[in-house]
């Protein structure tokens, strides 16, 4: 992979890896794994352009070369006023908080970005059922900690 197809292909991937780490390890250690990964992807270009889940490889390589921590803690995730956010639950980020890593991922990724079940299977290299489990469970956990009650 030459200069320039590198360049097409991190601007078609960098939003997609960086909203993923963001929604699984908050800002700081979100953006440190977004740099390993594009760093590996700049070393391996060639074998990274042969794959077939190049950004499903570039997550875990993020994962694994950003400094490990057990829980994100909530404090790390930004007021919703403080990025311009109106009329959000201010609990959420504490809530957010308190989801595993897998069910704050596929929630953010399915509700807060838009993506299909399928679109964030693929980058986190699951099954999209599991992806909808992941996410059945992070709204229920949601709504527990925020005291929140389904209708009817």
């Amino acid at each position: 992979m030459d200069a320039t197809e590198f360049e097409v292909f991190v601007a078609e991937v960098r939003r997609r890896l960086a909203r993923a780490f963001v929604a699984a390890y908050g800002a700081e250690r979100g953006a440190e794994a977004l740099s390993e990964a594009l760093a590996v992807a700049w070393e391996r270009s060639d074998e990274i352009a042969a794959m077939e889940n190049p950004v499903g490889y570039l997550y875990r390589v993020g994962q694994s070369r950003s400094r490990p921590r057990r829980r994100v803690e909530a404090a790390r995730f930004p007021a919703p006023t403080d990025i311009g956010l109106p009329d959000v639950e201010p609990d959420l980020p504490r809530a957010l908080g308190m989801l595993t890593e897998r069910q704050r991922v596929c929630v953010a990724l399915v509700h807060a970005f838009g993506w299909s079940h399928r679109e964030a299977a693929e980058l986190l290299d699951l099954s999209p059922s599991s992806v909808q489990n992941h996410v059945e469970r992070g709204l229920r956990r949601l709504r527990t900690e925020l005291g929140v009650t389904p209708r009817a």
